[in-house]
């Protein structure tokens, strides 16, 4: 299904190469001030055009077409488009008989009995994470206006192909990510292939209390979003595996009295227990396969001819998709603590 959430509610639409994708979001608040502009500062996080990513750069500007009236939301559904301007579907002509390993042409042909639209992945392609980050910029409002103060969503990678952030500044100091790690950007795409990262989120300003046990829980509604996005393949809460290595004196967080107010001394839960917030920074942290799409040739088979072929990946792919996630995991957080905090 293409929708997400009980009282705060996501769906998205649309195909890569198709005219456009949008998102419909219900259970907005009315009385929220929104205006396209407020949009920018997350989409252009998620931008394309910096080393290691995509050469397919669009617009990506927003269209509001219902659930804001005079500059704010009215309570009705809230539905926001982008038009797809920059698409080269003959790219992607083969892959219905040629499958591209590591991607869904062949999972979703079987499923959707071959009426799936391919081109550019169609509705698995990471396209479909321009809505989403554009629904976080609302959920994120959403939170503030029923808390009465904004909540800080701040992700940022971690590690890039197996090289740590605290490594990779030692040897260049602080730099954007595309070029602190410049040198294994370039060295991947001069071999045709690609790398993959982890990214950190850290949640500051959730009141202790939200969330449930077993099917709800926090962390379960979290990895439910995050493992939405297209590309991850594991995630893991405060000391995560690690955790599995330690004693339980180590790993336990003390509480103790600050102010008055019973707190956690550490966060090795995650900011998590019993599914639900215990006020302290919920911190998690997701890993990204590295891009499937290369042109470094791999085997994979030819269904019209019934072999194994050579194949080789044209068009226009990041070599490090994870350079632009940071936002969409902010986002898919987002869009579960706006869930959970509305009424």
């Amino acid at each position: 299904m293409n929708t997400f959430g009980n009282k705060f509610r996501i769906s998205i639409f649309g195909e890569s190469h198709g005219s456009l994708v949008g998102v419909t979001l219900d259970g907005v608040l009315p009385g929220i001030p929104l205006s396209e502009e407020d949009f920018v500062p997350d989409i252009s996080r998620r931008k394309s055009g910096g080393k290691g990513t995509t050469p397919r750069v669009e617009p990506d500007d927003t269209e509001i077409v219902s659930g804001v009236y005079e500059g704010f939301t009215s309570g009705a559904p809230l539905t926001l488009l982008f038009k797809n301007t920059n698409t080269h579907s003959a790219d992607y002509s083969s892959f219905s008989s040629v499958p591209r390993p590591g991607h869904a042409d062949l999972t979703a042909a079987v499923r959707f009995d071959g009426f799936n639209d391919p081109r550019g992945g169609g509705a698995f392609s990471g396209r479909l994470t321009l809505p989403v980050v554009a629904g976080g910029t609302v959920a994120k409002k959403q939170i503030e206006e029923i808390l009465g103060t904004p909540v800080s969503f701040n992700a940022s990678i971690v590690a890039l192909g197996g090289v740590s952030r605290e490594d990779a500044e030692r040897r260049g100091g602080k730099k954007p990510d595309s070029e602190l790690w410049e040198s294994e950007l370039s060295a991947a795409a001069k071999e045709g292939d690609s790398l993959g990262a982890v990214v950190e989120c850290r949640i500051e300003g959730l009141p202790m209390g939200l969330g449930n046990p077993f099917w709800d829980s926090v962390e379960s509604l979290l990895s439910h979003a995050v493992f939405s996005i297209p590309g991850v393949r594991g995630i893991e809460f405060g000391d995560g595996f690690a955790s599995a290595a330690m004693k339980g004196s180590r790993h336990n967080d003390p509480i103790v009295l600050a102010d008055g107010v019973p707190v956690l001394s550490k966060n090795g839960a995650g900011g998590i227990n019993g599914g639900i917030t215990n006020g302290a920074p919920v911190v998690f942290r997701v890993a990204f396969k590295p891009t499937s799409s290369i042109a470094k040739a791999q085997k994979t088979l030819d269904f019209e001819a019934c072999k194994e072929v050579s194949f080789s990946v044209p068009g226009r792919h990041d070599t490090c998709f994870a350079l632009r996630t940071p936002v969409i995991v902010e986002a898919m957080s987002a869009l579960v603590f706006a869930d959970l905090l509305t009424q």
